[in-house]
């Protein structure tokens, strides 16, 4: 499985950005897909998950109310939604893929908000 992501930037706080993930390969086992982002100098951290077969989903307590997570299936593609941004939120975005065997990471990509 190989991710893709885009849409990061540099954005000010208050600001708006639409990150994308595409998947592509053997993605038909893929269960769960999710956003993780890391801060320079702290671990990788989870920022939102949903689920491949319906959709439900969770997000870490400092995005609620802020960021949505969606996905389109016959695209094989995921997306985050991330509004009223923040100086924390900057950092490298990953997107996650997971199935029954393994675990997959895109390459990521820099959401940087500035004051």
């Amino acid at each position: 499985v190989q991710l893709v992501e885009s849409g990061g930037g540099l954005v000010q706080a208050g600001g708006s950005l639409r990150l994308s993930c595409a998947a592509s390969g053997s993605t038909f086992g893929i269960n769960t897909m999710g956003w993780y982002r890391q801060a320079p100098g702290k671990p990788r951290e989870l920022v939102a998950v949903i689920t491949r077969r319906d959709g439900s989903t969770n997000y870490a307590d400092s995005v609620k109310g802020r960021f949505t997570i969606s996905r389109d299936n016959a695209k094989n593609t995921m997306y985050l939604q991330m509004n009223s941004l923040k100086r924390e939120d900057t950092g490298v975005y990953y997107c996650n893929a997971r199935n029954f065997v393994a675990n997959y990471w895109g390459q990521g990509t820099q959401v940087t908000v500035s004051s």
